[in-house]
């Protein structure tokens, strides 16, 4: 009986490796890359001993043999070992300006979903722009990218998710059209969940995609833009041009959000909802669709009436959001002075104000039934006031592990900064001087949406970025020019579920198969390729007029 248990030395190995290639490829990966590091003490190469850690950290970040977060703090191990940063310098790295910036806007958007006031705004712009498939399907895309330019994209996508899913149950209750594939169309194994139809899939991808595009929008729409911001103040803290919140704003919000979005939903209502096909089997469903409006407006009424009245507590946090907006767009925003210039104090980063309002919503009551006692008789009942934003509700929900994977990209840009291997790096790329500006452009875009399918988002920033600011300083050609497209480039991630999170929240929560994830990014990620290269070389200068011109050499040093 034993022996029929027995398996073969090859199936042993097949095995062992199925279930615990992470623990070897940790091992591993660094072994077989320590020739990079001898070789960086043989000839006291600082760049080489960096470039062992970069590498390292890039094949777990990419894998995730070991948690992202904890391949994040490895900088503060191996910096200081290979003389290349003192250890109070990488840990400073691990608490910036950005990474502050960064946890206020994660609390904002906590604080946002903590009043509720984020459905109010999603089911009340559906409900105004009109409840027609199409009409409402140009709605969630919009609601969605506005909500994701100021909460996380994760959060908006979850958050759009069961209102699409009410919509869609809506719709096959109705018999209005196919929510669900049928057997031959996609065959599904016996107990597993049906696989959404064509449409369905349209309805479930959008939100996705509106919510990436949203991110880019802003600033603090999505780590990445942050991450960018770090890196690029850390390699050029002299430079005249910077990245501060209303001049990013105005760099992506037209081209990459605004009109990225209108062409995607032009897209989807193509390749998803029949548009130009009326006698397609799907532009039938969606015309019957358009004859049953009322239906669905019926259900999203309902919806909104649930929610009731508006709170004291929406009311609050809506007007210190719309404050904090108006704070950091006109902190400096360059066509006129700024009240950060008015106050003529030291230099006030973008911290400051979202901090500012992270503070009153602590500080605010969720209503003010207490004023009632001002015209009673003692005595008066004790009675707790929540406020705004509660940090037991804070605590639980802020992916704390984000801070650890901003701040090892910064300690690992200043690592290769200093030690002089992402200039090695850059001039490696020096292939491309005889190139037209154009394609140097281009370049980079290209590189940023391959690499940007594979892995995290902030990841590749970290790894990127660095390399395009040395390659910029190499080929004479201004940082931004190269940076802030790759950087927008990076998170425009469409085709597989491990790109990007609203991927696969999207993926996971809607059972969609990753081949129908693929082919629908295509069109989406050659869109957001021109239009981001349109952006750089048109509106790009008009924001920052000087940057056809290559800095002089003291607004480079290091």
């Amino acid at each position: 009986m034993a022996d029929e248990t027995k398996i073969s030395p090859c199936q042993s190995v097949k095995s062992s490796c199925k279930f615990h290639w992470r623990g070897k490829l940790s091992v591993i990966v660094p072994l077989v890359t320590l020739p990079i590091l001898v070789h960086g003490y043989v000839h006291t190469a600082s760049e080489y001993k960096c470039l062992y850690l970069l590498v390292n950290m890039a094949i777990f970040w990419i894998t995730e043999c070991i948690p992202l977060y904890l391949t994040s703090m490895l900088p503060i191990v191996f910096l200081p070992l290979f003389g290349i940063l003192d250890s109070n310098t990488v840990c400073r790295l691990y608490f910036s300006e950005n990474l502050v910036m960064f946890l206020s806007g994660i609390f904002i958007a906590l604080a946002i979903e903590y009043s509720n006031l984020h459905h109010r705004i999603a089911l009340g712009t559906i409900l105004l722009v009109g409840c027609g498939p199409r009409r409402l399907f140009f709605g969630l895309l919009m609601v969605t990218c506005f909500i994701s330019m100021w909460i996380s994209n994760s959060a908006s996508t979850a958050m759009m998710c069961p209102i699409v899913k009410a919509i869609l149950s809506e719709m096959a209750a109705q018999n209005i059209f196919d929510v669900f594939m049928t057997q031959e169309e996609e065959y599904v194994e016996e107990g597993d969940p049906p696989h959404p139809s064509m449409i369905a899939i349209g309805f479930y991808i959008g939100v996705a995609y509106a919510s990436t595009i949203g991110g880019i929008g802003t600033l603090i729409g999505t780590g990445t833009n942050l991450t960018f911001k770090g890196l690029y103040d850390t390699r050029f803290p002299h430079i005249k041009e910077k990245v501060d919140f209303s001049s990013f704003m105005m760099y992506s919000l037209p081209f990459a959000s605004i009109l990225n979005v209108i062409i995607l939903y032009f897209t989807m209502q193509i390749t998803h909802m029949g548009l130009w096909r009326p006698n397609s089997m799907v532009g039938q469903q969606i015309k019957r669709g358009s004859m049953n409006k009322a239906v669905l407006k019926e259900l999203l009424q309902e919806r909104y009436r649930e929610l009731g009245r508006w709170t004291c507590h929406e009311i609050q946090v809506g007007v210190v959001f719309i404050c904090m907006i108006l704070l950091l767009f006109f902190q400096s925003p360059g066509f006129m002075k700024g009240w950060s210039d008015l106050l003529n104090a030291k230099h006030i980063g973008g911290a400051t104000p979202i901090c500012l309002s992270v503070l009153l919503l602590f500080a605010l009551p969720t209503q003010y039934a207490f004023f009632r006692y001002c015209c009673q008789t003692p005595p008066f009942t004790g009675r707790a006031m929540d406020a705004c934003l509660s940090w037991a509700y804070l605590q639980r929900n802020t992916p704390w592990g984000l801070c650890f994977l901003l701040g090892g990209g910064f300690a690992l840009a200043e690592g290769s900064k200093v030690s002089g291997m992402a200039k090695m790096l850059g001039d490696s790329l020096s292939f491309i001087t005889g190139m037209p500006l154009m394609a140097c452009v281009a370049f980079t875009i290209v590189v940023s949406l391959i690499c940007t399918c594979v892995t995290a988002n902030v990841a590749i920033c970290n790894i990127l970025i660095p390399v395009f600011s040395e390659m910029a300083v190499t080929i004479k050609v201004h940082p931004l020019m190269l940076t802030l497209p790759a950087a927008l480039a990076i998170s425009t991630s469409f085709h597989l579920p491990v790109s990007t999170p609203p991927n696969a929240i999207v993926c996971g929560y809607a059972n969609i198969k990753t081949k129908y994830l693929a082919v629908a990014g295509i069109i989406p990620t050659i869109s957001s390729f021109i239009l981001i290269f349109v952006n750089a070389i048109s509106w790009g200068q008009v924001v920052y007029p000087t940057i056809n011109q290559f800095p002089s050499s003291q607004y480079l040093e290091k």
